[in-house]
């Protein structure tokens, strides 16, 4: 098992990421482009969802512009990107995940990280990313976490030029407060954080002086 935070401070550029264990959901972005930093995390009915800090400086929308986070009945999604509503509007998370792919920001194609935590605590992890010039779609199938202790995905395994996808499981590890989640996060690079401990809700943006 593994440290997140040291995993966070190891990494200056994880992208997005998802960490899911027992009673604890964590979702985060970073960004590198002055249109992915011009973000902030805002609450909704039904989760958050990202909107522009400063409205005159957003170039495409696209890809930054979404609901991360939305419930469907009992069950909470997490997700980096508009497949958040795909996974709503199917009502099935692998059903509707074999009908999207990876994102089109050639050359980094970013891998779509997605989550979905069930009423008895068990929950599903997924990544959508390419492969050899096709998509590649992985589910991991948890029935649950000890006390402490989650499952950890990201889109990217550090900086680069093309980004590199992540690679491999969900990372098994030990679950930090919020308030250490947010500070193990590059400060040059992170924009928001949701932090869900026990069905209590905080949110940090680096925008927002948090």
């Amino acid at each position: 098992m593994k440290d997140l935070l040291e995993i966070l401070r190891n990494v200056s550029y994880p992208g997005r990421g998802i960490a899911v264990g027992k009673d604890c959901v964590y979702y985060f972005i970073m960004g590198r482009s002055e249109n992915s930093r011009n973000r902030v995390f805002e609450l909704t009915d039904d989760g958050i969802r990202t909107k522009a800090f400063d409205p005159s400086k957003v170039k495409d929308p696209s890809l930054i512009i979404y609901h991360p986070v939305r419930s469907m009945g009992g069950k909470l999604i997490v997700t980096n990107g508009d497949q958040t509503d795909t996974i709503r509007d199917t009502g099935d998370f692998r059903k509707a995940l074999m009908t999207r792919e990876y994102e089109p920001d050639d050359p980094n194609f970013t891998p779509r990280i997605s989550a979905i935590v069930n009423e008895d605590g068990s929950f599903e992890i997924s990544i959508l990313k390419r492969c050899e010039g096709r998509c590649l779609r992985e589910f991991f199938c948890y029935e649950g976490a000890e006390e402490g202790t989650g499952y950890f995905i990201s889109t990217y395994q550090g900086d680069g030029s093309p980004l590199p996808s992540f690679a491999g499981e969900p990372v098994q590890v030990k679950l930090p407060s919020p308030d250490e989640v947010w500070d193990a996060l590059n400060n040059d690079n992170k924009v928001s954080l949701y932090a869900n401990v026990g069905g209590k809700v905080k949110l940090y943006n680096k925008n927002l002086g948090d």
